[in-house]
């Protein structure tokens, strides 16, 4: 059936709150307040308060310019060393999430006990204390029976006051089942640095001293985490070095760059390997960094092995036994056929980062990682910074410096006896198929996309209740359609925590509204950009709209109390005696004193004057409120240098560190690490399994039934898929390099179209092995031949009534991109494969 909007509005209201029109909103910055010109409101005067950007994972300090208590200006924060005092269009786009009259406004409660797509769940109004009270009986009636481990808490994007819910909840509940995102959008290109380097973590760039930018597997001008800093510095680099840009795809970076190679998706780690082989064969490796032969001579021969003894390393550790197991052999002519750069574009690349080395920064994102295979393509690009000696350099790689801050207060005194109890997270990480080794410990990682299937299978045992805030994993993972039966289950109760309604809240049974991060939120973060590391400070700029609450401490705290009041105290209890407000030393009283105790105590190391962190100086609490940003000092170029967390301490070549976790993770499982590469669908056996190496990609779909190749990018309005029901959003696309607004478009080269009797704007039909969706044809020559793109984040079926048209049952832009692709893994990392060519699509006129 079709869920009216206007219907779903009204159950949001308050009850008894009149909501004729819109939400109800106290203030409004898209339209005047009653009975005011328009010019009013620029004429008054007002206040910048700073807080922070949370429109990707760049995490901008910004500031926001609040009149007569409405938000209506965003710049970046001046006092910011890392993005340089600018933001980027995401953080303008808050404004309109934040005054969205699609908002959920009040706490709500489902009376229709069916669920599914298209299901409308008779959403009506209900009190905080109705809805704390639902959710606390069912989490007691879990303990009570035995069952608290078949509670699941899942998180989507966080503040850094996430433990209070993620982690320090759950376990003090008795649950071993928080489960974050993370893997569906990063992790396996933390394997490639970690496995390598010993970094499992996000790299900065010292931007402004390289002199040559490999840019690999992204768009620094649209994501990954720079975003406002390169758009500010991207011609610096342009003018005072060279750029190269390896995708698939011609993006804003591209456009500009000096070198483009529109790599076949999933054949990064070819590139790499081919890149590699003429750095050795020419001699023209870093020397400082790698070392040489003991008497000069370079031994590097194409397809001649070499022995060990004659070469003496420095700061590396395995780089002969890399050269005998997989480059002798990888030329460019080898790698053009895999990867269809030319041969010549290769021996060009190499030779240009040689003579810039080791000022370069090979800057390696999902594009990259994102892969069925991705551990070992993201670890034959990174591999390219040992080489030229660009780790931990000035104008390289560089590390995060430590930011100083509190630990999370341990929770062990507060868990009773079922607390205790060991159970398996539901996400299988660890079992033989999914290694996960996050930081090289099998099983410590998490498979976020693959809880949908466990859910479904009921292995390791069934879940039967979930909390999950800000995230929306049936629209965001892959074969979302996994997650909509899962949690379609009538033994499932799901509590959504969220700010409005999605795909996610229409399988919910209790709806709680939560304040915007940005705006209304107390919190802060952490984040890195310009050989700097930061914490920015997430403050309320504005006073909540509507009655709503703060997911990761207002809410937990309140479900606390509810615990207590029914007879298990000690989540209520660990709050209060552990987040007391470093100022006065006072315990929280209510939800919000905690919220802010809880920021000051994390922060207080900052702020408080006990000790003298390296970096800014902070004269208290009032003060970092005011600049909202601390930055460490100056970075310590070598500081890592053989202290990288590998087992050897050197960056590896061959991979001791991988070599350890995978025959820990073999020997768990009574198995060899052959049986571990063959049950993960890795191609490599023997000691190859240990190096960066190439592996082909694994596509689903024949190419004679989908001859294209599918792979997906990010725009740079794209809220992490939340921005989409705000109109700057949609009208504004056509900045993304020719993209559609108000609509949703699949990018295809003319050269394909015209095979196929395909114009621009025609109605397409893209089959996979998943099924045929609808979209518009959108002819784009900077796309490579025989491959096609389609951006991230339109195809809604539930959100607002600019989102989607058909609120609850379908999308009216396009499709999601993740019903189209398989849900698959790369399974050392953990990692959800989103990139890499691996789903091939056959695309036919309507």
């Amino acid at each position: 059936m079709h869920i009216k909007r206007r219907d779903f509005i009204k159950a949001t209201a308050a009850a008894g709150a009149v909501l004729a029109v819109g939400c109800g909103a106290k203030t409004n910055a898209l339209k005047p307040a009653e009975a005011k010109k328009m010019g009013d409101v620029g004429e008054k005067p007002g206040k910048w308060v700073s807080t922070t950007c949370q429109g990707c994972t760049t995490w901008d300090p910004i500031q926001v310019f609040v009149q007569d208590g409405r938000a209506v200006k965003v710049r970046g924060n001046p006092h910011s060393k890392s993005n340089l005092g600018t933001c980027c269009p995401r953080a303008h786009i808050g404004l309109q999430q934040l005054y969205d009259p699609d908002r959920v406004v009040t706490p709500m409660k489902r009376t229709n006990p069916k669920k599914g797509r298209g299901v409308d769940p008779k959403f009506v109004p209900i009190s905080w204390d109705e809805a704390l009270n639902m959710i606390a009986d069912k989490m007691m009636e879990l303990r009570k029976n035995g069952e608290a481990h078949k509670y699941m808490l899942n998180r989507g994007r966080y503040t850094y006051m996430r433990d209070i819910i993620y982690d320090a909840m759950t376990k003090i509940y008795g649950s071993p089942n928080n489960i974050s995102h993370s893997a569906l959008c990063a992790e396996a290109e933390k394997a490639g640095a970690f496995f390598t380097q010993g970094y499992w973590d996000y790299r900065d760039y010292d931007t402004k001293n390289t002199e040559y930018l490999l840019v690999w597997g992204l768009d620094p001008l649209v994501s990954n985490r720079q975003v406002a800093l390169m758009i500010k510095r991207f011609h610096e680099v342009l003018d005072r070095g060279i750029v190269t840009v390896v995708d698939p795809k011609m993006g804003p970076a591209a456009a500009k760059a000096h070198n483009w190679l529109p790599i076949l998706p999933g054949t990064d780690g070819a590139l790499a390997v081919a890149l590699a082989h003429v750095l050795l064969t020419e001699g023209l490796w870093s020397k400082e960094f790698v070392g040489d032969f003991k008497d000069g001579k370079n031994r590097f021969v194409k397809n001649q092995t070499v022995d060990e003894s004659t070469f003496e390393e420095k700061h590396t550790y395995g780089l002969v036994k890399w050269w005998n197991i997989e480059l002798k052999d990888k030329t460019p002519e080898w790698a053009e056929k895999e990867c269809g750069i030319p041969a010549s574009q290769i021996y060009k690349t190499a030779r240009e980062i040689a003579a810039k080395a080791p000022k370069v920064c090979v800057w390696m994102g999902p594009g990259a990682a994102m892969q069925i295979r991705g551990t070992y393509s993201a670890m034959a690009v990174h591999a390219l910074n040992g080489l030229l000696g660009s780790a931990d350099v000035e104008g390289g790689v560089l590390q995060k410096m430590k930011q100083v801050v509190n630990k999370m207060p341990k929770v062990d005194k507060y868990k009773d006896e079922i607390a205790k109890k060991k159970f398996k997270k539901i996400d299988q990480r660890g079992y033989l198929e999914f290694p996960a080794l996050n930081k090289g410990k099998p099983g410590g990682g998490v498979v976020t996309n693959n809880v949908a299937t466990a859910m479904l299978n009921k292995d390791p045992y069934e879940i039967k209740m979930c909390i999950g805030y800000m995230n929306n994993f049936a629209f965001s993972g892959t074969e979302g359609q996994r997650w909509e039966k899962a949690f379609s289950s009538p033994e499932l109760f799901f509590v959504h925590l969220t700010t409005h309604a999605s795909e996610m809240t229409m399988f919910a049974d209790i709806v709680l509204p939560c304040a915007i991060t940005t705006f209304e939120k107390w919190g802060y973060l952490k984040s890195i950009g310009n050989a700097n590391a930061q914490v920015c400070l997430v403050q309320p700029v504005v006073e909540p709209i509507f009655d709503v609450k703060i997911d990761e401490t207002e809410i937990p705290y309140l479900l606390a109390k509810k615990f207590a009041e029914r007879g298990f105290p000690n989540l209520l209890n660990y709050y209060n005696n552990e987040f007391k407000d470093p100022e006065t030393g006072k315990s929280p009283t209510n939800e919000k004193e905690f919220a802010l105790y809880a920021v000051k105590y994390y922060t207080a190391p900052l702020w408080d004057g006990k000790k003298e962190p390296y970096g800014d100086k902070i004269n208290g609490w009032k003060d970092f409120t005011e600049k909202g940003v601390w930055n460490t000092g100056p970075y310590k170029y070598k500081s890592h240098w053989d202290k990288f967390k590998t087992e050897t301490h050197k960056f590896e070549f061959y991979s001791k560190t991988l070599e350890k976790a995978l025959t820990e993770h073999a020997n768990k499982h009574n198995v060899d690490v052959d049986k571990v590469m063959e049950v993960t669908k890795y191609e490599a056996r023997g000691e190859l399994a240990f190096v960066p190496h190439y592996e082909r990609p694994l596509r689903y779909g024949s190419k004679e039934e989908y001859p294209f190749t599918f792979f997906e990018y990010k725009s740079r309005l794209n809220r992490e898929g939340r921005s989409q029901n705000t109109p700057w959003y949609q009208e504004f696309r056509k900045c993304d390099m020719k993209d559609v607004p108000w609509d949703d478009a699949l990018r295809i080269n003319p050269e394909d179209a015209k095979k196929l009797g395909i114009k621009d704007g025609d109605t397409i039909k893209v089959t996979s092995v998943l099924g045929s969706f609808i979209t518009k044809a959108n002819l784009y020559p900077g796309i490579r031949p025989g491959t096609v793109a389609k951006m991230y984040g339109q195809g809604h079926w539930a959100y607002g009534r600019v989102a989607t048209g058909k609120f609850g049952v379908a999308p009216t832009k396009g499709f999601n991109n993740n019903e189209l692709m398989p849900a698959e893994y790369d399974r050392i990392s953990g990692s959800t494969a989103r990139n890499g060519g691996f789903v091939g699509v056959k695309i036919e006129k309507v």
